[in-house]
């Protein structure tokens, strides 16, 4: 059974970092396209990141480049994103999710078939 369980959200304040994690079961990440989005309340879930199960395509929203960085541990079959650099519009729910598609990633989630029940990030002012 494929199973994604997100861990690592909290409580941060302007300027912090968090590291989330994706721990995958039932299936091997570097065979799955797989990201990471959030969603914010009373907003609409967006992509924020994701890599292709080769790892050659990474994408990211422009709101999070040079702050956040997806990455991927196969050895744990394990699902990253460094955060830094937080700030109070990044408060969400953040969820990661998987497509059996290994050539390449979308940030649209209706590419994602695979979801986690996601994690809460919440930025301080």
């Amino acid at each position: 059974q494929l199973q994604l369980v997100e861990s690592g959200g909290g409580l941060v304040q302007l300027g912090g970092s968090l590291r989330l994690s994706c721990a995958a079961s039932g299936f091997t990440l570097d065979n799955y396209s797989i990201g990471w989005f959030r969603q914010a309340p009373g907003k609409e879930r967006e992509g924020v990141s994701c890599i292709s199960g080769s790892g050659f395509i990474i994408k990211y929203i422009e709101s999070v480049k040079g702050r956040f960085t997806i990455s991927r541990d196969n050895a744990k079959n394990t699902l990253y994103l460094q955060m830094n650099n937080l700030k109070p519009e990044d408060t969400a729910v953040y969820y990661c999710a998987a497509e059996n598609r290994r050539g390449n990633c979308k940030l649209p989630d209706n590419y994602y078939n695979y979801w986690g029940q996601g994690t809460q990030v919440t930025v301080s002012s």
